[in-house]
This record gives C-alpha cells, structure tokens and sequence, in this order.
C-alpha cells in the first residue's frame, strides 16, 4: 500500500467518525422509544442522556477533525428531533399523559417546538462561529425531560417532593419548555476545555466535576443540573435586558425587508445579544446582513 492511499484511508475513516456518532444518537434515541412502550420508563430516560452524550461528540469530533459538512449538519437536526423531541414526548406520554383523552397534544407540541428550534437554528446559526444558542437547545430540552423520571424514583423525591401537583407541573414544564426551544433566550455553548488560560482551565475542572456527579450520582444530579442549567439562561437575559430589547420582526423575514429600511431602522438600537449573522449572495459573493 503507498502512502497516497493510506492517507486516503485514514482520511475516509475520519469523516466516518462523526456520523457514526449520529448513527448512535438516533439509535439510542430509537431504543428510548422502544424501551418507553415497553413500560420501562427509566431505561428509556437513560437511553435519550447517552443520545444526548453522542450528539455532544458527534459535533466536537467533526470540528477537530474538520470534517463537518452541510450534509452532516442536516442529518444531525433529522436525527435531533427523533432522540430529543419524539422520544421525550413519547416517554412523557407513558409516563404521564396517556391518562387523559387530549393531554397527547403537550407532547405534538413539545415535538412541534423542538422541529421548529431546530429548522430556525439551521437558517440562522449553522455554519456560523457562536458563542451562544438562541433558544433552548432541543438536547436540554430533550434531557430535562428524561431525567425527571429516574429523579422522580429518588427517594428524597418520595420523601420531600412527591406530595406536589406533578401531572400539572409536568404539563405546565412540557409547554415552558417548548417556549423556550422557540424563543430568543440565550444560552451558551460548550465552553472549550484545556490549560492554556484560566477559562479553559475552569471549564476542564467544571468538566470533571459534571462526570464525577454524573456517574456517582445520576438519578441525583442531571435534573436538579439541567433545571439550573435553564433558570441560569432565564435570569442572565433578564439581568442584561435581553427581554426588552426583542427584535421587533420576526428573523426568519428580515430578508423580505428593503436594506433602506433595515438600516434605517437598526440605527441608535444596539442588541445586547444580536441575531446571528445571515448571508445573502450579491453577484456570487456572500455578503453578511446586519
């Protein structure tokens, strides 16, 4: 073999890597659904935590590997809305809304939310360098979900929690929860780990301190940690008055509006957490909108 074609191979075996991550979210995501009709709720919950583990890899692997595509990034919203939007509502309504004739409709719309998260996210942040989602991720959203059930099985959940109204605070936690997938709240991205600096150094050692928890406490910690994770995104845009300053159209249209009235309009309002930048082709340039 020359060295030409095995640099080819390696190269082919490389660009597998992250779709085989994929290929394993949808799996797990798949096997949820099955275990949730099957009545074993718990395994089902832990089945969409590992989807949501392969899609955290399968996204850091492309990027250091250069091998992320558009082709890759929309397989992976395809597969985003099976593991963490079909598979929550379908181990919720098992655990909870099959009890009523119409409750099924909080899980269309929590799986309507995370389809709509998800095609929003593709127009207007895929492809682009971020250091935040708009929007609550649908693999939080997804995960909040499914970590309830093995939290609920706790026993100071028994002892300190269960005397709550929980088929209503569940249902009112499915619509919030879509509320949010839909909306412009930031949240951050997974922050880089490594010693270079001091954020990188923090971020390893919160890094280690997550998969401590996470393997010695499970049922424990991903709830109480995905709650926290959701109200801490909820209380920074308040405290920068992200609320107040919403854009007045909706993104998805600002193309259809004359560049004329775009500017005049933008001018003296700063957003502390703009839109991501969209490009449009001018003349086979790709020129980025404000």
């Amino acid at each position: 073999m020359t060295a030409s074609h095995g640099r080819t191979g390696l190269r082919r075996a490389i660009v597998i890597v992250p779709g085989a991550f994929t290929s394993g979210s949808l799996f797990f995501g798949l096997w949820s659904i099955v275990e949730a009709t099957r009545g074993e709720l718990e395994r089902a919950a832990w089945f969409i935590v590992i989807a949501g583990v392969m899609d955290l890899l399968d996204g850091r692997v492309a990027r250091m590997t250069r091998t992320d595509t558009a082709f890759g990034a929309e397989l992976d919203s395809l597969v985003d809305v099976i593991s963490f939007g079909v598979a929550p509502a379908v181990l919720m309504y098992f655990y909870q809304f099959n009890r009523g004739e119409w409750a099924w409709l909080l899980c269309f719309a929590y799986v309507w939310a995370t389809a709509t998260r998800l095609a929003r996210f593709n127009v207007e942040q895929a492809g682009h360098a971020k250091s935040h989602f708009f929007g609550l991720p649908a693999p939080s959203a997804g995960g909040t979900i499914a970590t309830f059930v093995p939290f609920a099985g706790t026993p100071f959940f028994q002892d300190h929690l269960g005397h709550l109204p929980w088929p209503l605070l569940l249902a009112m936690l499915m619509v919030f929860l879509s509320l949010l997938m839909v909306s412009h709240v930031p949240y951050p991205t997974v922050p880089r780990i490594g010693i270079r600096s001091w954020s990188q150094r923090g971020a390893l050692a919160l890094f280690l301190l997550i998969v401590f928890a996470a393997l010695y406490f499970p049922a424990y910690f991903f709830f109480p940690f995905a709650a926290l994770f959701i109200t801490w995104g909820l209380l920074k845009a308040v405290f920068v008055g992200f609320l107040d300053r919403l854009p007045e159209r909706d993104p998805l249209h600002d193309e259809d509006e004359p560049d004329e009235l775009r500017d005049e309009r933008g001018q003296g309002q700063r957003r502390i957490f703009p839109l991501p930048l969209r490009g449009r082709r001018h003349g086979g340039t790709r020129q980025e909108e404000p």
